[in-house]
């Protein structure tokens, strides 16, 4: 019954995601924004992870896994601490994916941060407060969280196993 509610919560959250998805007005040639947002990632958050879940190299039981078993989450004031280390980190929206059960430590969370915001500040937050000891039980080594961007787009993963390939999969969709 938990797995029926969870999954009928992501898929409410998934579908109101994508309904409330705003389109930014367009700017003009020659505003100064130009250059910032050619190096932005289109697309929700809710697609960009789909992206990289699809062009992940890893291994058959974590695609397995991403199909199955991992939900969704939006990250607000109230659980910013938990996803991104810290409380009072400024962003325009963000998206958490973690497991429904916790076998393993295992967590993704993309940031898009405020227009006119200091990237380079926000994952600097961010890395030096992600807690890869969570989830009490499991946890990740130090060197196996990454946190990364491209445009307005951070980029957080904890995982043992899957960072490396997520991350790469990441940093393809710059291309």
């Amino acid at each position: 019954m938990k797995r029926f509610l969870w999954i009928m919560a992501a898929l409410i959250m998934a579908f109101s995601l994508a309904a409330c998805g705003a389109k930014k007005d367009e700017e003009k040639p020659g505003d100064k924004s130009d250059d910032r947002k050619s190096e932005n990632l289109a697309g929700s958050l809710e697609e960009i992870m789909d992206k990289i879940y699809e062009t992940a190299d890893v291994d058959d039981n974590f695609k397995a896994y991403i199909k199955d078993g991992l939900m969704r989450e939006e990250v607000t004031a109230e659980n910013c601490k938990y996803y991104l280390g810290k409380e009072g980190i400024e962003f325009e929206e963000a998206l958490a994916s973690e497991p429904m059960i916790q076998p393993g430590a295992y967590s993704l969370v993309l940031v898009r941060v405020k227009e006119g915001a200091d990237v380079e500040k926000v994952k600097t937050d961010i890395r030096e407060n992600a807690d890869p000891m969570k989830w009490i039980c499991v946890g990740v080594q130090k060197e196996n969280i990454i946190v990364d961007s491209i445009g307005d787009v951070i980029f957080l993963v904890m995982s043992d196993d899957q960072a490396k390939p997520l991350h790469e999969a990441f940093l393809a969709l710059k291309d």
